[in-house]
Formats: C-alpha cells, sequence, structure tokens
C-alpha cells in the first residue's frame, strides 16, 4: 500500500536524524521566544535588523489597514495593484540604484519567477552548487541545460561559459549564501557575464538590509553599478522584517517579467498592508547604521568567543554564523543540549546541507544583546568539555553533550 512506503520513508527520516520538527511560538519575533511556557534565547530568525517586532511597523500596519482594508483581491495585473504596492516598487528601485522592481508574495515565487522567463530549452543556466533551493527549483523550471559549477570556483565557471554554445547564458547566485554565510564574488560573476554576454541573476535574501552602505545589499557592498545584465531579487522577510520579495533591474527586463512571469501574473497580490509597512521598514533600513554596527559588533564577539573549539566555525562577515558538527545525530544532540540551557539554535541537517557537513545555524539579530551572545558562548564551551575524546584508532567522535 502507498501508505505504508510513506510510514517507511518516515522511520527511515527518523533513523537518519532528518526528520523536521516545528515549535510553536507564543511570542512574536524577536531575540527571545516563548515556546510550551518556556522563555528561551532565540538564534533562529533571519530578522537581522530586529524590525519584525517594531512599533513603526506595527503602526504602519494599523494605519493601513483603516486606509486600504486587508486584502487586494486579484493579481497585480488585474486589479490587485493598489497604490501602496506601486509606491513600494518605486521606492525599492530607487532604493538599490536600478531602473525598475516589481514586488512578489515571496522570495521563493521572486526566483521562480526570473530565471523561468528569461531563459528556455536550448539555453543554458550556470549555477553555483550550494544556491537556495529556490533557485535550484527556478533552473529546473526554466527546462533549460542546468550547469552547476563548483561553490565560487571562477576558473571553472569560465571554462563551462566558454565551451557551452547555448543561445542564451544566464548565471544565477546566491549573493550571501544561507547556510554558510560567505559572499558570492560579484564582480567577478559579473565581469564573467559581460565577457561571455550572459546574464546574471543575483539573489540576496540574505544581504539586502544588513550589507552596503545604508543597508542597500550586496551590490551596494561591491559598488557594482547598474547594468541591463544584472538582475537583482531581494528578499523583504528577513532584514526588513516584513514579508514578499522583490526583483530589481533594467526596465526592459521588469516589463517583460510584469509580462511574462507566470509566478507574478497568476497570484493574488500580497496585503497592502504589508506593502505599507515595507515602506517604513525602508525608512528604517535606511537610518539603520547603528543597528548595523551593533550586528557587526556581536558577529565579532561571537566568532572571538567560539575559537578554539573542536566545531569548525566557517568564515563569515554576516548574521550566518555556521558551527559545522559533522554527523546529523551529533548536531540535534548539540542543539538540544543547548535547548535544555535556554538557547535556541538549529540544527541544519542534509537535504539542506551536503552530506556530513550537519551544523549548528547562529544566525545573530541586531536585537540581540552582549550578555545573550555570551550565554551562547558560555553553553557551547560547556558542550565542548562534555565531548568524549575518540578511542585510539578511531574518527571524530559524536557529540553527546
Amino acid at each position: 500500500m502507498i501508505w505504508d512506503e510513506l510510514e517507511t520513508r518516515l522511520t527511515q527520516l527518523a533513523a537518519e536524524g532528518l526528520v523536521r520538527r516545528r515549535r510553536t511560538l507564543d511570542s512574536p519575533c524577536g531575540p527571545e521566544a516563548v515556546i510550551d511556557g518556556r522563555r528561551l534565547i532565540a538564534f533562529c530568525s533571519n530578522d537581522y535588523l530586529g524590525l519584525a517586532n517594531h512599533p513603526a511597523l506595527i503602526a504602519a500596519v494599523q494605519e493601513a489597514a483603516a486606509r486600504w482594508g486587508v486584502g487586494s483581491g486579484a493579481s497585480h495585473v488585474v486589479s490587485g495593484h493598489l497604490h501602496p504596492h506601486e509606491e513600494l516598487e518605486q521606492r525599492l528601485a530607487a532604493f538599490v540604484g536600478r531602473e525598475r522592481a516589481l514586488y512578489f508574495t515571496t522570495g521563493y515565487m521572486a526566483n521562480l519567477a526570473v530565471a523561468p522567463t528569461l531563459v528556455e530549452r536550448h539555453d543554458a543556466i550556470f549555477a553555483d552548487r550550494l544556491n537556495h533551493a529556490s533557485l535550484i527549483d527556478a533552473a529546473q523550471l526554466a527546462r533549460a541545460e542546468h550547469i552547476r559549477y563548483p561553490h565560487g570556483d571562477l576558473a571553472t565557471l569560465a571554462d563551462y561559459l566558454k565551451s557551452n554554445r547555448a543561445r542564451r547564458k544566464l548565471i544565477l547566485t546566491d549573493a550571501v549564501f544561507s547556510m554558510d554565510g560567505d559572499l558570492a564574488p560579484l564582480p567577478e560573476l559579473l565581469e564573467l557575464a559581460e565577457r561571455f554576454d550572459a546574464w546574471l541573476v543575483v539573489d540576496d535574501a540574505h544581504g539586502f538590509g544588513v550589507l552596503g552602505p545604508g543597508g542597500r545589499g550586496s551590490l551596494a557592498y561591491f559598488d557594482l553599478p547598474p547594468s541591463p545584465r544584472l538582475i537583482l531579487m531581494g528578499t523583504l522577510g528577513k532584514a526588513a522584517g516584513v514579508s514578499g520579495a522583490f526583483v530589481a533591474g533594467d526596465h526592459r527586463v521588469l516589463e517583460w517579467l510584469m509580462q511574462r512571469a507566470r509566478p507574478y501574473i497568476f497570484t493574488t497580490a500580497s496585503s497592502p498592508v504589508i506593502a505599507a509597512a515595507l515602506l517604513t521598514s525602508l525608512e528604517l533600513i535606511a537610518a539603520g547604521d547603528d543597528r548595523r554596527a551593533h550586528l557587526q559588533a556581536l558577529i565579532a564577539r561571537l566568532r572571538n568567543g567560539l575559537a578554539g573549539l573542536p566545531w569548525r566555525l566557517i568564515p563569515s562577515l554576516t548574521a550566518i554564523q555556521p558551527l559545522i558538527i559533522g554527523e546529523n545525530q551529533a548536531a540535534v544532540a548539540l542543539a538540544e543540549q543547548l535547548l535544555i540551557r535556554g538557547l535556541w539554535v538549529p540544527a541544519i541537517r542534509p537535504p539542506t546541507v551536503p552530506t556530513g557537513t550537519a551544523r549548528l545555524r547562529i544566525s545573530l539579530s541586531a536585537a540581540h544583546s552582549e550578555m545573550q551572545i555570551d550565554a551562547l558562548i558560555a553553553a557551547l564551551r560547556e558542550c565542548a568539555t562534555l565531548r568524549p575524546s575518540p578511542a585510539k584508532g578511531e574518527g571524530a567522535p559524536v557529540n553527546r553533550c
């Protein structure tokens, strides 16, 4: 029976330490979370600037609901494009220094819109091997040849681009990689796109609001000028503290997306309340240098505090600080021990990350305090002292702290 097969596969997931568990919060998104009556210090969310529960955003939502209601009623191209949506798109384009922007309900939808609308059969997509799942799905949906190059390997990518005879070529990459926290070499990727006449599509989900002057993102961090072949996607449910995403770039590209991108055309527009909140969020991001400075100080404090631990802390200048544990069950066990100590840090396992690289994904926010960072450092150091030593001739031990 098909149900028996599902039961068997679920049991196998559990045996491999790959079962995901949802936790229900009884508190707003913030540096602390209440779960089952317990107050925990949370290092889980992507609310990098601490805006998700900001009073100004709450006030903007309340005012917008009274003025615009809560639903848009139709897709953007029918009758669901309200004034807050239009103003948001204009402000987003100006904020990131591009000619035009389109607002999408989610980042996943935005990514599914771009590549399949620009390329098709007989074209080729060149994608970093560590790209986000939405970019992988977008490449598959495009039905173009999907060529994955080793993470950050520009020489291999150049060889692939040079030897490929596709009609159209598209380079697809994260700007900040969501599970490693490192940055893509965007200036070099743009140079390759220029040399080989390719699109360059950049997913700046984890750089927007955090990196670059005024929080304008990874393109601003690298001081990349506008280019007709450079297309930016940014999400608005992370540092911006709300939800949704945008695609920005050359006005001709954005018009083509509006005309042909199925995830944009065939879905109801997001609530105008969300758009109004995002307009306020953009103001807070632009004025958020103090928040970004505090976040960078917390990142340095954490990295200094975790130096010398038996687990590998991947180099990262972003709010994403991955601590590589290795084996799935060991990562889960360490996360559970931190939970006992009042610290919520997610264990990330395959298929989200490569096999053998299960990790704790420590996500920092400008809303965290130095004391909360120190509590995490102390707990991890305590767990490290409880970690058993390997027997002679054995490999790395499984963490049972």
